[in-house]
């Protein structure tokens, strides 16, 4: 389905949970968040429901995110269902790697195609700051797995913070060499209670390429892609950068998001959102007339950078990563 502007919305992530293992500083609070009431958030069967009407409006590339997916239960027999439609040519997942050992092959198993792993510093140290506590082995020896079972291609997400991990840019570029790994540096982005510390920690994409001035632009054929992606001279991998901060990618946006608790967000940065979950549990309205109706809601652009913007009031653990 078009929007209003013409864009082939083709693309669907969904946060299965607001939950998570880790307490990154520029997402969670250090004391964690409340666990909501089953009740609040959608059953994987109800997620079933919105991806299976949102494939008959022409989705056909998912992304389960969270929060952290792999921390909710029976995560597996949801990967299962979506992976038998058979109209879903690209399904992935974004995790932060911890519980990858355990669960790569199952996924593998239950048709997922591929995964990306957010990781913000190859330093054991350092990823325990960033982490509030986590292990960055349990991490590399998920992404091992992942290697091992097929999960590819795979793509490392790495947040730049400044005054943090640019000092480890090139080991990150370094990364996609010898392996077809793709490391995609993201701008930290001021959303939710994290925004001051964003707008604090923020530097730009740019620096990428001031510091490693080999870098090789090339085109992938994907538009709608929010990376701009280069690469190594005869590097096996590939370097991507999302700005959508300094140089957003809204005029080729294909995505749309579903949080836990059963809300179509239109645009990630925008306060918009159409509820699903009561058109799911009343049957008073059709599935696909309320994603059409947010898909036609669907902006031009986001204003993050305009002065009089609002802030976006959900976190970003409470929206999908």
């Amino acid at each position: 389905m078009r929007d209003t502007l013409g864009r082939s919305i083709n693309y669907l992530r969904i946060s299965v949970t607001d939950l998570c293992n880790m307490r990154c500083r520029y997402c969670m609070p250090e004391e964690g968040i409340s666990k909501k009431e089953q009740n609040e958030i959608l059953s994987l069967e109800e997620i079933f429901q919105v991806v299976k009407a949102a494939s008959e409006l022409g989705v056909n590339k998912v992304r389960i995110t969270g929060g952290e997916p792999l921390v909710r239960k029976d995560l597996l027999k949801l990967v299962e269902d979506i992976a038998s439609l058979g109209t879903i040519k690209d399904l992935a997942l974004t995790t932060n790697g911890t519980l990858l050992k355990k669960y790569a092959r199952g996924l593998k198993e239950a048709g997922l195609n591929r995964v990306n792993i957010s990781l913000d510093t190859l330093n054991e140290a350092k990823y325990k700051e960033i982490t509030r506590g986590g292990q960055l082995t349990s991490v590399i020896e998920g992404l091992e797995e992942a290697k091992k079972v097929g999960l590819l291609p795979l793509k490392i997400n790495v947040v730049l913070i400044g005054g943090f991990n640019d000092g480890e840019i090139r080991d990150f570029v370094q990364l996609t060499m010898n392996e077809p790994i793709d490391v995609r540096f993201i701008e930290l982005m001021p959303i939710g209670q994290a925004a001051g510390w964003a707008k604090t920690n923020f530097i730009s994409n740019y620096t990428v390429k001031e510091q490693i001035i080999e870098l090789i632009s090339i085109y992938t054929g994907d538009r709608s892609s929010p990376a701009k992606y280069y690469k190594l001279p005869n590097g096996k991998g590939k370097v991507g950068l999302i700005n959508p901060i300094s140089s957003h990618f809204c005029k080729y946006c294909n995505r749309m998001r579903l949080t836990a608790d059963g809300r179509l967000k239109p645009c990630l940065h925008s306060n918009q959102e159409v509820d699903v979950k009561l058109a799911l549990r009343s049957g008073l309205r059709d599935l696909k007339d309320i994603m059409e109706q947010a898909i036609l809601a669907k902006p031009a652009q986001h204003r993050l950078n305009d002065q009089d913007n609002e802030p976006i009031h959900r976190d970003m653990f409470r929206i999908g990563g």
